[in-house]
């Protein structure tokens, strides 16, 4: 009875159950698991290098086997669902492009869309577990806020890697190279626990030293007397937690290299060897005992040999890479673009290895060609063009897709010598510098006159804080008085805008010299992680370039915006003419940020005759130079209407003149001035016959920070006639600036002062 009773239960449950499955199989409509219960368990991990614990490639446990996810149409709320499954309580940003390392196996989920708030990644829409289209060069990786969710109990966090190398320095142990920076020579240490240890030499290669050397900052390895460091290190207790590490030397950390960690304890270990001793080369920007003056030279004539360079980075080591082909300069595309082939170009400008290799155009968009795709590079190579690569054909690349660098630089402490004070946040401040020890043993800290601060020095300040870019310089910081710093100590200071520090700038030194001592003229900056970066484009002004004889009677309104040069004021007015070359110019922003006018509209300037407000005082300089530079006309160009006039694809304008509308322009579009509107000219009515340099330089008092000056000026050789002009070889280049030249004549022998 009972068993005909228990059996007639189970059928029961049975149908019950076949019947529940049955209606949640109807409703079930989407192929993605609704919830990490219904599918397999789902674990999570932080892999990769380099990286700190709350970093890393982030890999999910699916179906028994670890894989990747793919950066295609990643966002930061994907980054908040990944850190909360790995038990953090938010995520603060991602990384793409394999940052931390090409993973293994499955890439298990592609274009993955997360709202953010979702309770695991499986309830976000994907192509599904398995589909994708990536290689492990796109595994995403996520930073996680550090901050664990209360109760979380790391039950579903494995680590890739139990032992991992996240932190290496050099040990000076030489009396005079503990105080001396860069550190170019020292014991090899890593970070284990909340101190240091070492690493075994047995079997150490230069190939190890190298990798160490681009981890530090420097290009390469140079021999080291190990017998005289043998003798030290015997006095000394050592802690050994890394042996046979065994680099090829193309790895740009030694966690690529292969190694063992010691187990247990390890005080007694490395009986055949000694801790390892590396000595590195630095490149010519952190060659210790050059002055600024010798850097300079050094940085031009590297810049005369090579055939690279960085562009639209912040910081030194960072920015768009560009090479020199046929005499013309052009951008590299990102097909390919990884780690090994960044760090040849860092190594190349005489930095170290890179810490990331950008695509993307994350540096800003370059103009002219793309000279190299696919480059293949082993990592050993002396320059980039000792690397495979692809020639461009137009349905290739496109400057959306430019490559670009960070590389690992020496520590040089210059942001400890500097600090902001009194600003809403971070990125402003009145500037306050360290110069000389205070009487509590500090640094002693004081303020910078104001007088002549401007964009440049901005520039510089904002670089060695390491906040990115000046959006501006302030010679009046009265808003900002929150700090018991008021004594000025340094004034005069002239920057060129590349100084990593406000030290290599020139300055007063000891004599100071401030006609406003207030600390309200004290100087001050806000500072920007992006900026904009216009350029010409010269083909244009080639293209459209021609004389006009214009009568006077049609010119009152240009003689009143001084557009004319200043015989026309003893002109016969109206009769006769004035000769003007015209040309039309589109300038573009290739930068990362919008280009505005520095005064707010309440301080624009209406002007009648034309009807239009000037935002700028002056915008483009346009000159007619001789061969060597002397100016023998002239013309300006109010910004009247800086506006959108054509934009990219795939941008919208956001800047139109009309109504007193918003001036500006926006990242990826250009402003035109045509050749038939007034201004856009130059008087050349008293210019003889000859040969001469046309010239415009966009910005030209740096009123507004952009993240390259060097190309705002374009110059084309000019043959003239007496009747006909003849414009050919316009190219973007440096200009020739008397007023740069006048910065620095008011201060001849101080630049070597040093702020401490």
């Amino acid at each position: 009875m009972r068993s005909s009773s228990a059996r007639a239960w189970q059928d029961l449950l049975a149908l019950l159950c076949s019947v529940w499955l049955w209606v949640c199989a109807a409703q079930h409509t989407g192929p993605t698991p609704t919830a990490q219960s219904q599918g397999p368990k789902l674990k999570f991990r932080l892999a990769g290098y380099p990286r700190k614990h709350n970093e890393g490639r982030i890999e999910v446990f699916y179906n028994e086997e670890w894989g990747t996810i793919c950066d295609d149409d990643f966002t930061l709320a994907n980054a908040h669902v990944l850190c909360r499954h790995l038990g953090f309580v938010a995520a603060t940003g991602w990384a793409h492009s394999a940052k931390y390392g090409k993973g293994i196996g499955r890439v298990w989920l592609d274009n993955v869309n997360c709202g953010g708030s979702e309770k695991s990644i499986a309830d976000c829409k994907s192509r599904g577990w398995g589909n994708s289209d990536c290689s492990h060069e796109e595994d995403a990786g996520v930073i996680c806020k550090d901050e664990h969710i209360p109760g979380y109990v790391d039950s579903n966090v494995i680590e890739a890697e139990q032992n991992q190398v996240e932190e290496l320095r050099l040990r000076p142990v030489v009396s005079g190279a503990r105080k001396r920076l860069p550190v170019t020579e020292g014991v090899v240490e890593v970070r284990y626990k909340e101190g240091w240890a070492q690493i075994c030499d047995e079997g150490w290669n230069p190939e190890n030293s190298r990798v160490v050397c681009g981890m530090m900052g420097f290009p390469a390895e140079k021999k080291v007397n190990r017998n005289f460091y043998k003798l030290y290190l015997e006095r000394q207790q050592l802690s050994y937690r890394l042996h046979s590490v065994a680099c090829t030397g193309n790895e740009v950390h030694i966690s690529m290299c292969p190694f063992e960690f010691y187990k247990g304890n390890a005080t007694a270990a490395c009986k055949g060897g000694m801790p390892a001793v590396v000595s590195c080369m630095p490149g010519p920007l952190f060659t210790t005992g050059s002055s600024p003056k010798k850097k300079k030279q050094q940085r031009q004539q590297q810049q005369g040999q090579q055939r690279i360079r960085l562009k639209g980075g912040a910081k030194a080591g960072e920015g768009r890479v560009e090479v020199l082909k046929n005499s013309e300069w052009g951008t590299v595309c990102d097909d390919r673009w990884n780690l090994q082939t960044a760090s040849v170009v860092c190594r190349e400008l005489g930095f170290g290895s890179a810490k990331e290799a950008l695509t993307g155009a994350r540096m800003g968009q370059g103009m002219g060609p793309i000279h190299m795709n696919e480059v293949q590079c082993t990592g050993l190579e002396m320059s980039l063009w000792s690397c495979p690569y692809k020639n461009i054909t137009a349905e290739d690349c496109k400057h959306s897709e430019d490559a670009g660098v960070r590389c690992n630089i020496p520590y040089m402490g210059y942001e400890t010598t500097i600090r902001l004070s009194g600003g809403r946040s971070r990125f402003e401040g009145r500037v306050e510098v360290a110069l000389g020890t205070g009487s509590s043993g500090g640094p002693a800290w004081g303020l910078i006159c104001g007088d002549g601060w401007g964009t440049l020095e901005a520039m510089v300040a904002c670089r060695q804080l390491g906040l990115g870019f000046a959006n501006h310089g302030l010679q009046e910081t009265w808003y900002w008085d929150a700090s018991n710093v008021t004594e000025m100590v340094l004034s005069g200071v002239r920057c060129a805008g590349h100084e990593m520090a406000l030290s290599h700038c020139q300055h007063h030194g000891n004599s100071l010299n401030c006609k406003r001592t207030g600390t309200r003229f004290a100087a001050g900056v806000i500072c920007s992680e992006t900026a904009s970066d216009l350029l010409l484009h010269a083909p244009l002004v080639q293209e459209t370039a021609y004389i006009e004889d214009r009568p006077l009677h049609m010119l009152y309104c240009a003689a009143e915006e001084n557009c004319l040069s200043s015989t026309a004021r003893n002109a016969n007015w109206p009769y006769g003419h004035r000769r003007l070359l015209r040309f039309s110019s589109q300038i573009h922003n290739n930068g990362r940020a919008d280009f505005r006018p520095k005064a707010g509209r309440h301080s624009w300037v209406w002007h009648e005759c034309h009807r239009h407000y000037h935002s700028m005082d002056i915008f483009t300089h346009y000159d007619l130079l001789t061969p060597n530079g002397t100016k023998v006309a002239e013309g300006h160009k109010a910004s009247f209407c800086l506006e959108d006039t054509e934009c990219q694809e795939d941008v919208a304008k956001r800047y139109e003149c009309a109504n007193f509308g918003e001036q500006g322009i926006t990242v990826g579009c250009w402003d035109l001035y045509r050749h038939d509107i007034d201004c856009q000219w130059i008087d050349i009515t008293d210019v003889r016959p000859g040969n001469y340099i046309l010239q415009v330089v966009i910005n030209p008092n740096y009123e507004v920070a952009e993240s390259d000056f060097t190309n705002n000026a374009m110059k084309c050789n000019c043959k003239y006639d007496g009747h006909c002009i003849w414009v050919h070889n316009c190219h973007i280049g440096d200009a020739f600036s008397e007023e740069a030249n006048k910065r620095f004549e008011q201060y001849p022998g101080q630049l070597n002062n040093q702020i401490v």
